[in-house]
This record gives C-alpha cells, structure tokens and sequence, in this order.
C-alpha cells in the first residue's frame, strides 16, 4: 500500500506556478499526471469573461488532464484572504455572483467536487453574524454541487498561518458539513482533510483519520514543516494515507505542496513515475 495505491492530483495553485495558468495543465500532463485541481483562478474576478473561462477548460482539455477540485471564489488566494462566504457585504455577494460560475464551469470539465473557503473573522463583527451568513451562502453553494452532481467541501486551515480564520480544528470543520447538511437534507457536504494544516495544528492524525474519514470528501496533503513534497519533513504521509485507505477513503488526494526554489517538475522524485497517472 501507500503512495503507490492512491490517486493523486496536482494542485495547480500552488505548484507550476512558474508557468502562465493556461501553461500548467500540459506541465502536469507531462509530469505524468492525468488530474488537476485549482483554487479559483480569476482572485480579483467572481465572474470573468466567458473567453476567460473558455480558454482554461480548452487548456485542461488539450492537455488530456481531468479537472476533479475547483475552489469557489476565495478572494485573494494566495493572499491575505481566505474566503469570501462569511464576510459581510461586497465580498458575501462576489462569493454568490460566483456559485453558478463555479458550478457550471466544473460540471463542463466533469468536475464533482467544489470547496467553499469560509472566510476570516472581521474586526468589530459580530461571530455569530458571520456564522449565521456563512451557513445561507453555503446551503446556496451546497445546492448548486447537487445541481452537477458534485459534493461541497468544507476545509480546516491552521491557526498559526491564518489566525483570524475560525476553522482550525478537525471536529469544526465537522461541525460546519453537518450544519449544512442539516439545513439542506443532501447529504452532499464533505470534509476536505488537508493533513498539513491538520498537523500544523498539533491534532492526532491517527485518531481524526479513523473519526472522520466517512465523513470526507477530499485530502490534500504536504509535509510538515515547510508545506514541502513528502519526504522534505517529518510526517508519516505514507502511513497515514494507508491509514485513509484502510478506513475506506477511495477519494483523490490533492498535492498541495510547494516546491520551493526548483522547477515544479522536479518535485515529484518522491512519486514513481507509472504511480502518477489516476488508476
């Protein structure tokens, strides 16, 4: 078992971003990998031109890659953002403006999982208004998934990178897919467990694998310290990605590391080559 049993994805936010956007898909292609997945391109546009969105799903095709995650409208990422959902007014509204652009470019590329930022708490508002707001735009976001057949993903970042976001823990990030699965009756809103941001909370991984892994929906994965590929830290990602699969976890797990001052192609020497491909 481990890395050479799992299908895994290239984030292409985060890595071969040395290339132009509409570059990186063959750089994947070419690494091996026949999956992608993207935070939302366009960080300054919830709706951009048609011919914007054209020419990255032309590229994604061209390049023989399957586009299986796409974030929704997270503001400024990589930035000092880290969503939209729950902020009050102009950023609340490019958040919905974007639902059905999201949803309608991911269901043309096949696409069937969308993930929601939450957002960061803002200074003189009140939680419990963010939280009311955050649960009226993911029910909408929750249902535009179902529309394409996708599932809603719902991530834990870490407090030590971003400490005004209030989901840093495992059972919260729990508690939000519940909530909305409550108020929507779908049952389509998953857990994306990102093991970096896990450990960087200091959480027991073991123990959040075998609590929730019926309840998750993607994995994303880096090593600890340094966000770096497998092997440049001191996780056991091998074991706990065995662990996922021991558990019943069958899903994609998203590569989003960074991979520091080389060339992004170099930075799959962890991974054989005839693993790369999705099986």
């Amino acid at each position: 078992m481990g890395f050479t049993d799992q299908r895994f994805n290239v984030n292409l936010s985060i890595l071969f971003t040395e290339l132009p956007l509409l570059e990186r898909p063959a750089a994947a292609a070419a690494a091996g990998f026949t999956a992608v997945e993207l935070w939302w391109p366009w960080v300054d546009s919830p709706t951009p031109e048609q011919s914007e969105l054209d020419a990255l799903k032309q590229a994604i095709e061209d390049a023989g890659v399957q586009l299986t995650g796409l974030n929704f409208y997270a503001g400024q990422l990589p930035g000092p953002d880290r969503g939209a959902l729950s902020i009050p007014g102009a950023e609340s509204a490019r958040f919905r403006a974007n639902i059905d652009v999201a949803a309608d470019f991911a269901e043309s590329l096949g696409c069937r999982a969308l993930n929601a930022l939450y957002g960061n708490r803002v200074e003189g508002v009140d939680p419990a208004e963010q939280d009311a707001l955050a649960l009226e735009n993911l029910v909408l976001a929750a249902r535009a998934a179902d529309r394409i057949g996708a599932i809603l993903l719902i991530e834990t970042l870490n407090g030590p990178e971003s400490p005004r976001y209030p989901l840093v823990t495992a059972p919260a990030g729990i508690g939000i897919v519940d909530k909305v699965n409550d108020a929507t009756g779908l049952g389509n809103a998953k857990f994306l467990m990102d093991l970096y941001h896990l450990s960087m909370n200091g959480e027991d991984l073991p123990s959040v694998i075998e609590e929730y892994a019926a309840k998750t929906g993607h994995v994303q994965i880096a090593d600890n310290p340094g966000r770096g590929a497998p092997g440049t830290g001191t996780l056991p990602l091998e074991e706990l990605l065995d662990q996922l699969t021991k558990a019943g976890y069958t899903g994609w797990v998203g590569l989003e590391y960074k991979a520091g001052d080389r060339p992004s192609a170099e930075a799959f020497g962890w991974l054989p080559v005839e693993h790369r491909a999705a099986r």
